[in-house]
């Protein structure tokens, strides 16, 4: 009785806790004017703010996400080996107004050069290049990136070409940018090129020392948008795409990433920069790591089969959970929902203690902010007796004369009985007929009829 109460106490108490309060991560100090973006964070995968990522989107440089991922992956990527600017380039970048390297044709740098080039400094001559040596074709190199897009489930994403330059066939939302970001940020050498603001190409075969620098403003101290905790990744521009900005920032243990898309461009402030660095500055001020399940309180308890002492048995979280909350949250109010309905699910002895039960979703102000593993609390064995398990034994037994199997017999055995009780009716019929034979008087050899007395 004393289980039944207690399991009946966490189903109401899980049950209880699904009237919690809303809570909106919206930053009430400042407007982001930016069409569609992001703000999530890098350690937990929790979205602090979002706005239209959904919504298809030119990316005008943030292509060069892809190309750049495609150069490093590709089998020919050798960083040390040479490559020359060809003749072949410039019928597809001039006059579409793209940044430019000024290599010379037959200029030979690296091909880590090649790769600061297209990320750090935008060249758009140096994509194309990328995309005829690494891809023998544009069109080739084109199907290597949108291959490389729908393996990364990039569903609302394709590339036209591969620097960025408006075109109805190149287009992305600003979940797919956060997917590819996150993906190219395992890459060492991405890292190292997307963070630099400065990078010096040695003497090439034609020309001196040559020094590089960052588009993005964020990331250099020379401007007046630099942040010191902000690093890459991409910036991007075109009057139809807007100004586009892919970033990161890192402060006190905490790392975030912030994607901003078609921020307004009216030759003055530049929104992408003044933005990311808000949103990031309010991640950083409202926001914190918060503990919000532990392993040591049971959250429920589940039925037991098979054994004739237990009945129930609690369940935990496997591992506790840490995610970004604000400040001020209040943590108790979180409720954690099982997947399945505990009331109505059992499990069969024998369980060990950290068996996975189910799972459930861990919920602050109606909204999953992840989900976790429960597991057996403690040990159950499988009742036995003389080697015999009659409550198995009685559970086979059960669904064995209930299978479809035994219907049919049961069936054929009912319909066997019913004709054999027919043929006994009619045979029964038949002799009684037999019974009735009407009796006629005989004469003797006088005439005189004679009757029995």
């Amino acid at each position: 009785m004393i289980k039944k109460i207690v399991s009946a106490f966490f189903t109401i108490l899980v049950i209880f806790t699904c009237s919690l309060p809303a809570f909106a991560y919206e930053p009430n100090s400042f407007t982001v004017s930016a069409e569609a973006g992001i703000l999530v964070s890098l350690d937990t995968g929790e979205v602090l703010y979002e706005k239209n990522i959904d919504q298809k989107m030119y990316p005008a440089s943030l292509t060069k996400i892809m190309t750049v991922l495609t150069i490093l992956e590709s089998e020919r990527y050798d960083p040390t080996a040479k490559i020359a600017m060809r003749a072949d380039v410039d019928k597809y970048i001039t006059g579409t107004g793209s940044a430019v390297s000024n290599l010379k044709v037959g200029e030979e740098i690296t091909q880590l050069d090649l790769v600061y080039y297209v990320l750090m400094s935008s060249a758009g001559d140096c994509a194309y290049l990328a995309a005829l040596h690494y891809g023998d074709t544009v069109e080739g190199f084109m199907q290597m990136m949108n291959d490389k897009a729908k393996s990364l489930g990039l569903t609302g994403t394709h590339y036209g070409n591969p620097v960025g330059l408006h075109d109805e066939e190149t287009y992305t939302t600003v979940r797919d940018v956060r997917i590819l970001t996150e993906y190219a940020l395992k890459n060492e050498t991405f890292v190292t090129v997307s963070s630099s603001s400065r990078y010096t190409v040695e003497p090439t075969n034609m020309s001196g020392k040559r020094v590089l620098s960052t588009t993005n403003f964020l990331q250099d101290t020379t401007t007046d948008y630099y942040y010191s905790y902000a690093k890459g990744v991409k910036t991007g521009f075109t009057n139809q795409a807007g100004r586009c900005l892919v970033s990161t920032a890192s402060y006190n243990g905490y790392n975030y990433l912030c994607i901003l898309m078609k921020c307004p461009n009216d030759g003055g402030k530049r929104e992408e920069f003044v933005e990311s660095k808000e949103l990031y500055r309010w991640a950083f001020n409202t926001f914190e790591f918060k503990q919000v399940a532990d392993t040591e309180n049971p959250v429920a308890e589940v039925k037991v089969e098979l054994n004739w002492d237990i009945d129930h048995i609690p369940i935990y979280i496997k591992d506790g959970f840490v995610t970004i909350l604000p400040k001020d949250a209040d943590t108790s109010t979180i409720k954690i929902v099982p997947n399945i309905k505990l009331e109505e699910t059992s499990v069969d002895a024998p369980v060990k203690k950290g068996d996975k039960i189910c799972e459930a979703d861990i919920i602050y102000a109606e909204k999953v902010i992840g989900t976790v593993d429960l597991v057996a609390g403690s040990t159950v064995e499988k009742s036995t007796f003389l080697g015999v398990n009659f409550d198995e034994l009685w559970r086979y037994v059960k669904g064995f004369l209930g299978s479809s199997a035994m219907i049919t017999v049961y069936c054929i055995i009912g319909a066997v009985i019913i004709i054999f009780i027919g043929m006994v009716i009619y045979l029964n019929m038949g002799r009684t007929k037999k019974r009735k034979v009407k009796y006629i008087p005989y004469s003797d050899e006088k005439g005189n009829r004679n009757h029995e007395k």
